[in-house]
């Protein structure tokens, strides 16, 4: 007679709060890659189970067997272990980042305060804008140490400046690194010298006014997309990057990404989430990586830090 041994499977669960397009994206991504389970969560209840739905019945389509469940209660993210938050006011037309503050603080923390209510050890993802100070909100909100907390702008812009240089040396993307530090917005910091072809550095391959040209036009990215677009902004490479991150995470892959981290004395900063290379395992951030830089560029990531602070000061007033 066979005998078989009872297993229980504890699945693997990543919440994504805010079913906009990059949260919609995120979870088809999560989903259809077979990562994990994903739970869609949104205020307006029918368009998170609606979008459910309709990547459930793929399914079959993309060959896995992930459950997607879309919900508008946040006992349904009950010990995920990773949240994303991507809700929020996206950007409209003539919009910066700093004047979506108000709105936006007060749905980052709300939606954190609920989601680790319920998933006390998950390490947390913030995609909402300004994105280096709803981070820090979401880390003082929560309480949680700050190697489980990370914002998700710096994959993004160093993916905008890959694709920017790989287009103008008409090279494949899979050849081309490039790093970009600093907070998500108009002072972010592309660092040429640490950009790379097949290990060669750009500044080798290009000639400055080149150069400084790819770098405004990464500085610029989301906003030329949101001025092409008119009634949204980017969402694919947004999600995207968020992708990257929490595959590194629940995967233990440790990759080397540009992610909103916490500083605590690391390149001359204290108390601020911003753009740096860091390590990312199963724990969240495991350690960020200093780079050796040169004055100006450092210079350059000290005066981004400083937009960074003047806008928190704002935010910090708003927390509970």
């Amino acid at each position: 007679m066979s005998t078989y041994l009872s297993v229980t499977c504890i699945p693997t669960r990543v919440s994504v709060i805010g079913a906009g397009h990059v949260g919609s994206t995120l979870a088809q991504r999560i989903a259809e890659k077979n990562l994990a389970d994903v739970i869609l969560l949104d205020v307006e209840a029918g368009r998170p189970k609606g979008i459910a739905l309709d990547l459930m019945e793929a399914r079959g389509l993309e060959g896995h067997d992930r459950q997607i469940i879309g919900t508008d209660d946040y006992r349904d993210t009950a010990n995920s272990n990773i949240v994303v938050i991507t809700a929020g006011l996206p950007r409209r037309p003539g919009m910066t980042r700093d004047d979506l503050l108000r709105t936006n603080a007060q749905i980052v923390i709300e939606t954190t305060q609920k989601a680790i209510a319920h998933s006390p050890d998950a390490v947390l993802v913030i995609i909402t804008n300004p994105l280096d100070v709803m981070t820090y909100l979401a880390w003082k909100v929560s309480g949680f140490p700050s190697y489980r907390v990370m914002g998700m702008a710096g994959i993004l812009d160093s993916s905008r400046f890959q694709t920017f240089i790989a287009m103008e040396l008409g090279v494949s993307t899979a050849d081309v690194h490039a790093m970009v530090l600093g907070g998500h917005g108009d002072l972010m910091v592309p660092l040429p010298r640490f950009s790379t072809v097949s290990g060669i550095p750009i500044t080798e391959l290009m000639d400055p006014d080149t150069i400084h040209r790819l770098v405004e036009r990464t500085r610029n990215g989301g906003a030329e997309i949101v001025n092409l677009m008119q009634t949204g902004g980017a969402y694919f490479a947004p999600a995207s990057s968020a992708y990257t991150m929490v595959e590194s995470i629940l995967c233990n892959q440790s990759r080397l990404l540009p992610v909103a981290s916490y500083l605590s004395g690391e390149y001359g900063l204290n108390d601020i989430f911003m753009g740096v290379p860091a390590f990312l395992s199963c724990r969240g951030i495991e350690r960020v990586l200093e780079l050796d830089l040169k004055d100006e560029e450092r210079d350059a990531l000290h005066q981004s830090a400083q937009a960074i602070r003047h806008t928190l000061d704002d935010a910090l007033k708003m927390m509970p």
